[in-house]
């Protein structure tokens, strides 16, 4: 089993991202605000 899983296929490639993309990402989803009313899903961006 241990010689099944510890080698990484070759078709995998580490993606990395900048530090520009992840400060994005996550200033965004603190900005993001989902409200769920009788059914109904508003999401707003708040600026």
């Amino acid at each position: 089993m241990e010689q099944i899983y510890s080698s990484t296929p070759d078709s995998c490639k580490l993606v990395s991202a900048s530090e520009e993309s992840v400060r994005f990402l996550l200033d965004y989803s603190k900005s993001l605000s989902i409200v769920s009313s009788r059914g109904m899903t508003f999401e707003s961006n708040l600026n």
